[in-house]
Formats: structure tokens, C-alpha cells, sequence
């Protein structure tokens, strides 16, 4: 079939594209404004139009939208009018993984991570919200079995038909859908883990005991997650444990959480291999891009970009910088943080107040939003003058420094230190070098 997507450079619904190209499908799409990942959807010879407009319309059977669209969309509109099928992305994904043998990953904190993870044992086919080192993209196709970063923000997650029911956590996130009724969020969850014929769980989350799952494989790190240490091989970091009687693993990444999604990754894989083929393929997996992804590595300044855009995520990036050997002797420690979306801000608003404790000094970037969303009035200067922030309009990366900008001008220059950018908006771009 022909299939068009509108907002096509997201990360979710890119991965998808690309996964129904393999499908046999041809698919193009349009975004607002030309980016990296509609770049490469170009280069693998996809049509992507910019910006959207009714005109690219064509003749589609399908056309599938992303979570950032409304109904004002030209695009949609037109779709409409033409009485063409029109599918969100959750609408989409019962057509789009009907046919493949799901291991789908979610939760609020650490599916990205646990899904590469999963995919780099599995050598599966995979759909990530993240880039994997391991085959440098958020998609690949290899087999019907597929590891798959399942949504729970729009509960899309429960239309993911997954084989294996994976959870790290169900740590209340996204509660503006759920139009915060708790019971509503957590049974969605219990839905989405009894969808799976095999379930495995982190038992030690305090959110996931509120579930009381049965017949799931219950993963206890205090108790089935021992021995862990952290090395650094050839510079590069990687965390060490021992899990129940299966011995030690290696994987790539310094902390706790770190060890526990590979662990809930290790689990679901013994139902598709053996032991020692997981041990030895764990090695594949390189990390993702964004999750501390080191940009910079000069004698007095490291750089680096970590997506963490919750207080829980941000609170184990801190830690984990503590664990590299090599970080530790830098002369101060800067946080640029752009927060992501206004209601999340504002309901996480106590936990990010008290996430960069860590941090010697703290930047704010202007609040990124997505199209729609309802303004709320945050006194950033009040909440957070116990860090006395710097507050600026962007920052330009250059070659071993970074300059903080306000009003157009160079209000501060880094050039000696480790400093952390962390957000889910724009700020990876602004981050690196020429952007």
C-alpha cells in the first residue's frame, strides 16, 4: 500500500515508517522542518515533504499521524476531505504488528535502554524511541520476532500485541492523559502486562507491587541482582553483575539501573535462547545516543548528552557520573536542562527541584513544548533559586566549549569541566558542534 505519515522525523513514527518500507509498503511523509532523522529517511529513499501542507496529499491508502498532530492539520484536513483511511500511531500499530512475535518493553524509566538491550541478545528486528549503537538506528529489520519500545504515555502500549509483557517500572508519568486518575493509569498497565503471554517484571518497583501481577517472572535486584561492579574498558564504561544462578554479565554503561534493564532483557530472552548465546551476545550492545552519550573528551572538558527529562532519570544520570573514574578529578559539574512539555514540569515540579543536588551549577532553557499544549505559569526563579540558575535563551557548541546565550548575547563560556546537557526537546541538537 501507499502510506503517508504526518510528522514523520519523530522518533517513534520514523521507526515505523521505516518499518513498514521493509514491509513492502511505500511510504512517504512530511514534517515541519527538515531535521537529521528526515535527512536519513531521504537518504533510504523516502519522500519527505516540507513543511506540511495539503499539496502533499498524493493519492495514499493510509495516512498515519503522530501524537503531535491536531485536527487543524492541513495534511489531516485534506486526508479527510479526500476520504482517505486516516490512523493515529496508536490507531496503527495492531495493522502494523500483526504479523510479528512482540517482546514489547515499557515503563516510565529505562524501556529505550531495555529494548536495545533486547535486541542486540535477541538479534531480532527492533522499534526503539532511541538511536542503538549497536545498528546506529531506531529500526532494523532481521526476523518476525521484534523488540519493541511499547508507549505507555497514550496507552498505545496496549495495542502493541505483545508475545512477552515487558515492565522496568510504572512509575506514574503522563498522567495528563489519564486525566490523573490513578486507578485508570495503573490498570492500564495490568492490561497491557496480561496482554502478554510471558511476563516479566521489575518486582522491586514500588509501582509495579501495586499491580499484584500473577504468574509473571518477578526480577528482584536486591536479591537476584548481586555482585555489581563498574570497569572501564579501553575508556569505554561497563557495568558488572551477577544475576540468580545464571553468573556474571557485562554490559555496556556505568549503574544500578543500568544492570536492571539488562537483566529484565536477559529474562525474556532465556525464552528464545540459551545462556551462554546471551551472555556472548549482551556484548553487541553499544549504548544508545542520548542516553550519556559523551560528545566532547577534551583534557579539561567533556560534553555530554543524556535525553533524561524526568526527575527519576536525571537523579541516575547524576549518580552515574560519580562511577566514571576519569570524570571525577573535572573542576565543576554544569547541568544545561530544558524542560520537557509544561505539564510535565509543572507535576513533576518537587522531584526536578531536588534532582541536581549533584550539580555545581544549573542553566534553564525555555520550556519545550509541543503544538497545543495548554501554557502553564511556572516561577522557575522562585522553585529553583536554591540553585541560583542561569537562565538563557539557547547554547552554541563549539570545539572543546560551549557558550550560553541570552537575548543574542554571549552571557557565559565553558571551557573547562564536565557538563551535562539533559532534555527531550531540541537541546541534543543544540549540543553538538555547528548546530
Amino acid at each position: 500500500m501507499k502510506i503517508h505519515f504526518i510528522g514523520i522525523g519523530g522518533i517513534g513514527l520514523s521507526a515505523l515508517a521505516r518499518f513498514l518500507v521493509h514491509s513492502g509498503h511505500e511510504i512517504s511523509g512530511s514534517d515541519m522542518k527538515e531535521s537529521p532523522i528526515t535527512r536519513e529517511l531521504v537518504n533510504e529513499g523516502i519522500k519527505v515533504f516540507y513543511p506540511q501542507d495539503a499539496s502533499n496529499i498524493k493519492d495514499p491508502d493510509i495516512v498515519i499521524y503522530s501524537a503531535a498532530v491536531s485536527d487543524e492539520n492541513p495534511e489531516l484536513i485534506e486526508s479527510r476531505i479526500k476520504q482517505i483511511k486516516t490512523l493515529s500511531r496508536k490507531e496503527a500499530l495492531p495493522f502494523i504488528l500483526a504479523d510479528t512475535k512482540n517482546y514489547c518493553v515499557a515503563g516510565a524509566h529505562g524501556k529505550s535502554t531495555t529494548t536495545a538491550i533486547l535486541s542486540s541478545i535477541l538479534n531480532s528486528s527492533a522499534l526503539i524511541g532511541a538511536i542503538s549503537k549497536d545498528f546506529n538506528s531506531n529500526f532494523r529489520y532481521i526476523s518476525d520476532v521484534l523488540a519493541f519500545e511499547a508507549d505507555e504515555s497514550d496507552a498505545s502500549f496496549l495495542l502493541s500485541n505483545p508475545y512477552c509483557s515487558i515492565v522496568t517500572n510504572a512509575e506514574p508519568e503522563h498522567m495528563e492523559y489519564y486525566n490523573y486518575d490513578y486507578d485508570k493509569f495503573y490498570d492500564s498497565y495490568r492490561k497491557f502486562i496480561n496482554l502478554g503471554k510471558i511476563k516479566v517484571l521489575n518486582a522491586e518497583d514500588e509501582y509495579i507491587k501495586k499491580l499484584h501481577i500473577q504468574n509473571a517472572t518477578n526480577l528482584y535486584p536486591s536479591i537476584d541482582i548481586k555482585n555489581i561492579s563498574y570497569i572501564l574498558n579501553n575508556d569505554e564504561p561497563f557495568t558488572r553483575f551477577e544475576l540468580k544462578e545464571y553468573g556474571f554479565f557485562d554490559v555496556w554503561g556505568f549503574g544500578y539501573h543500568i544492570a536492571i534493564d539488562a537483566s529484565l532483557a536477559i529474562m525474556a530472552a532465556l525464552n528464545e535462547l540459551d545462556l551462554e548465546d546471551i551472555r556472548e551476545n549482551l556484548k553487541n550492545y553499544k549504548g544508545i545516543k542520548k542516553r550519556f552519550d559523551i560528545l566532547q573528551k577534551c583534557e579539561k572538558f567533556v560534553l555530554v548528552d543524556d535525553y533524561a527529562h524526568h526527575p527519576t532519570e536525571i537523579e541516575a544520570t547524576m549518580k552515574s557520573v560519580e562511577l566514571y573514574d576519569n570524570l571525577k578529578n573535572l573542576n565543576k559539574r554544569v547541568v544545561i536542562w530544558q524542560p520537557h512539555k509544561y505539564s510535565r514540569t509543572y507535576d513533576n515540579l518537587e522531584g526536578f527541584k531536588k534532582c541536581f543536588k549533584r550539580c555545581d551549577e544549573l542553566i534553564i532553557l525555555p520550556i519545550w513544548t509541543i503544538p497545543g499544549e495548554q501554557k502553564i505559569d511556572i516561577d522557575f526563579a522562585k522553585e529553583f533559586a536554591i540553585y541560583n540558575p542561569i537562565f538563557a535563551d539557547k547554547i552554541i557548541t563549539k570545539n572543546c566549549k560551549i557558550e550560553i546565550i541570552k537575548n543574542k548575547e554571549i552571557i557565559k563560556t565553558y571551557d573547562e569541566g564536565l557538563v551535562i546537557g539533559v532534555g527531550a526537546g531540541d537541546i541534543t541538537y543544540q549540543l553538538r558542534v555547528n548546530n
